[in-house]
């Protein structure tokens, strides 16, 4: 089983990407917060895993015309896809839950959604864990957020006074995409396995080139739609956009450094390559990189791609290039993987266009 297991970083130079509303004994009542980990060690803001999930998928639906995202219906308090990874890229990637509803007033609800008549009937519980596996976003070092005061005056009377927090820092999310998961579905009876019921099972039994893997009780899509899923997310991944307070805090949530490769196992390798110096300012650990790709050369199946962006800790960089550029020479005989720098753009399309070349990473 493979893995495309990575990390990102976003510079967030005066943000407040994700907020967690009204904070309570605050001067003004409309004092609006962002999220926070407090320690002993000081605040680190943060986006949520799900924000970012969020960011992703909306990008997918606005930039990458191929994505098929899946509809989304509502009864009363709970929320759903249609649950049917088979036509929907959203729900074979993201995962999804559904469960008909019981309760009288769930049944009325139904019946009384029009919209429903378009889903895919479902009978039973069914789950999908999703192979898209993402971490919360977070500083790398704590900062203390700015309270900025405003007032709303363009009106007679009394001003009307508001106040929100943003910050300074540098976010860094790790996220890891299980290869041989995607367009693969199981119907195994089991509380968090089961992907399929059998309407389900109906449509991909009679899906054609769909793979029946009876021992696994799963099914399969034909290869070439699954590597058209992957690729699709990863041209995503390369045209991110999203974020809370853009209006006053526009900020570019593109990575501005990325380092992804396709590994054996699920296991995050490149998460301690990069963290804070005394500053605060972000570090690319070379010696943590280094014993990484040489403990783990043996896992690691395609080149490690390395996106940065010029004018984004240049020093830094140029040091990284010639790390690289002495790395490469001596990887072959060492049998370490080589490198591959680039603005993080062209390192996600690159490995988009790896994939033609290497069907195998999905088996």
């Amino acid at each position: 089983m493979a893995f495309v297991t990575g990390l990102l970083l976003i510079d967030a130079p005066a943000s407040a990407l994700n907020n967690l509303g009204a904070i309570p004994g605050e001067r003004e009542d409309n004092t609006v917060g962002v999220k926070m980990i407090t320690t002993k060690a000081g605040n680190f803001p943060y986006v949520s895993a799900q924000a970012f999930r969020y960011w992703l998928r909306t990008t997918l639906e606005q930039r990458v015309p191929e994505w098929k995202a899946s509809p989304i219906f509502r009864e009363e308090k709970i929320a759903y896809t249609d649950a049917n990874p088979i036509r929907y890229w959203d729900d074979d990637i993201f995962g999804y839950m559904r469960a008909p509803g019981k309760s009288d007033t769930a049944k009325k609800s139904r019946e009384q959604m029009t919209m429903l008549d378009e889903a895919t009937p479902v009978q039973d519980t069914i789950t999908r864990a999703s192979p898209l596996r993402v971490s919360t976003l977070v500083s790398i070092a704590p900062v203390n957020p700015t309270n900025d005061f405003g007032v709303m005056s363009r009106h007679e009377g009394n001003p009307v006074p508001h106040e929100h927090q943003f910050y300074r820092a540098t976010l860094k999310g790790l996220f890891s995409l299980d290869l041989w998961s995607c367009g693969t579905f199981s119907y195994r009876n089991r509380t968090g396995f089961r992907n399929l019921d059998e309407e389900r099972v109906r449509i991909i039994s009679d899906y054609r080139g769909a793979e029946h893997l009876e021992a696994e009780k799963s099914y399969r899509l034909p290869k070439a739609e699954r590597l058209a899923r992957v690729k699709a997310l990863f041209t995503g991944m390369a045209q991110l956009e999203g974020g809370a307070k853009q209006t006053l805090h526009y900020t570019d949530v593109s990575p501005a450094l990325v380092i992804f490769a396709v590994t054996k196992g699920g296991n995050h390798i490149f998460h301690h390559t990069v963290g804070a110096n005394r500053a605060g300012l972000p570090e690319i650990k070379i010696d943590a990189l280094r014993e990484a790709l040489r403990v783990f050369a043996d896992g690691i199946l395609s080149p490690v791609y390395v996106g940065w962006v010029k004018g984004y800790l240049d020093e830094a960089r140029a040091a990284f290039e010639q790390f690289v550029t002495e790395h490469n020479e001596r990887a072959a005989e060492h049998g370490l993987p080589q490198i591959a720098l680039s603005h993080p753009r062209e390192a996600f399309l690159t490995f988009v266009a790896a994939c033609d070349e290497h069907p195998e990473w999905l088996d």
